[in-house]
């Protein structure tokens, strides 16, 4: 193992031809009291929905082929997005019937991602500010199965906490033990070898609590970022993200086809 710590910026997008899989299938239980006859990811920040934030986020960096696992509600976000090309990226559909967990819809996906050696994998109701570019360099340096990018945050209470040793390796997760202290976090966002998936079992299952451990021995690695982070999971949550509508579209980089929240095109 060589992991080559962390990977220097490069120049350039991502390979066009690297798949991102959506996870935006889930309930969004605790966002339901504010945002209850949609997904959760199609709860909008300004004038944009959630889920497009994303789109733009990947679009901008080179990433054009999509491949979104839905569930709840998972009509109303085809209907929004189609097949992809108002965005120029390309938009497949993995419709779980039930609820799959993270790890059992991203193996559900599995026939959208026969031809890729890696792909990376986002979670459907966060957005993380970071160079995509250089995390797929880095998930290739590190020669590791996975990679998960990592955030620091004043107060990880809500969150899992990832541990790290030399080389960046990942050495443990922590489940959320309430306590207000600051903590390096799951930002959601992964870059995954393809031979993950022989790793996640065919039933409903947990990317956190059930394969990231296993993962472990086979190599995990932490890309620590230091982007926008937000999480629109709780109400209080979702309130914070309309207070940073502007800065999110400006991360995401969208493009002047697209108003900002305040009406500025960005």
């Amino acid at each position: 193992m060589n992991p080559g710590g962390n990977a220097p910026s490069t120049s350039g997008s991502a390979p066009e031809d690297t798949p991102a899989v959506l996870l935006v299938g889930g309930r969004g239980t605790r966002l339901q009291p504010v945002v209850s006859s949609i997904p959760k990811p199609l709860a909008r920040v300004g004038n944009l929905p959630f889920l497009q934030l994303l789109i733009l986020q990947l679009r901008s960096q080179g990433i054009r082929r999509l491949v979104m696992c839905t569930g709840h509600l998972a009509d109303q976000i085809e209907e929004e997005f189609g097949d992809g090309r108002k965005w120029r990226v390309a938009i497949e559909y993995s419709k779980e019937s039930g609820p799959l967990g993270t790890a059992g819809a991203v193996k559900f996906a599995e026939r959208f991602l026969s031809k890729s050696s890696e792909f990376l994998v986002l979670n459907g109701d966060s957005f993380l500010e970071l160079d995509l570019n250089q995390f797929i360099h880095f998930h290739r340096n590190s020669k590791g199965l996975a990679s998960v990018a990592v955030r620091s945050v004043p107060n990880s209470a809500r969150f899992g906490t990832v541990q790290t040793g030399a080389f960046h390796r990942v050495v443990g997760f922590l489940e959320k033990t309430g306590a207000e202290v600051p903590g390096i976090i799951n930002g959601g966002v992964y870059v995954f070898d393809r031979a993950v998936l022989e790793h996640i079992p065919d039933q409903p299952s947990s990317l956190e609590k059930d394969v990231f451990p296993r993962l472990l021995d086979y190599g995990v690695f932490a890309l620590e970022t230091h982007g926008i982070f937000i999480d629109i999971g709780t109400p209080d949550d979702y309130a914070h993200a309309q207070e940073l509508a502007e800065s999110l579209y400006l991360a995401a980089q969208c493009d002047s086809q697209f108003d900002s929240p305040n009406g500025v095109s960005c």
